[in-house]
C-alpha cells in the first residue's frame, strides 16, 4: 500500500499563487507515476498534471499549461504542484494520486492510490 497526504491548499485571490505538496509513504517503490487531479462541485474529477517518478517526465492538462508546474523530490518522496496565475475556474478539491508502471498517466482509473484531497478556492 501507498499512503498520500496533501497539503498547501487555501483561499487566494485571482492572479495569485499556491503550491501544493503531496508526501508519499509506505511501499513507495511501487510508484511509477504521480499525478494531480481536481474535482469541482457537480463535475467529474479531471486530470491536471503528472510526473514519472524516476525520469521526471511531466505532463500537464491544456487548461493549466503555462500556469501550473508539477515537480518531484525523490529524496523526500514528495510531489509538488506550483500554481500561478490562478483563476476562479481553478477552484476545486485537488487530489494527489500515484500509480504503478503502465500507460495512462492522465487516466483517473489507472491510479489505485489517492490522497484525501485539499481545497483550493480562488476568489475573483
Amino acid at each position: 500500500q501507498v499512503q498520500l497526504v496533501e497539503s498547501g491548499g487555501g483561499l487566494v485571490q485571482a492572479g495569485g499563487s499556491l503550491r501544493l505538496s503531496c508526501a508519499a509513504s509506505g511501499r513507495t517503490f511501487n510508484i511509477y507515476d504521480m499525478g494531480w487531479f481536481r474535482q469541482a462541485p457537480g463535475k467529474e474529477r479531471e486530470f491536471v498534471a503528472a510526473v514519472t517518478w524516476t525520469a521526471g517526465i511531466t505532463y500537464h492538462a491544456d487548461s493549466v499549461k503555462g500556469r501550473f508546474t508539477i515537480s518531484r523530490d525523490n529524496a523526500k518522496n514528495t510531489v509538488y504542484l506550483q500554481m500561478n496565475s490562478l483563476e476562479p475556474e481553478d477552484t476545486s478539491v485537488y487530489y494527489c494520486a500515484a500509480k504503478p508502471a503502465g500507460s495512462g498517466s492522465s487516466i483517473r482509473a489507472a491510479y489505485p492510490w489517492w490522497g484525501q484531497g485539499t481545497q483550493v478556492t480562488v476568489s475573483s
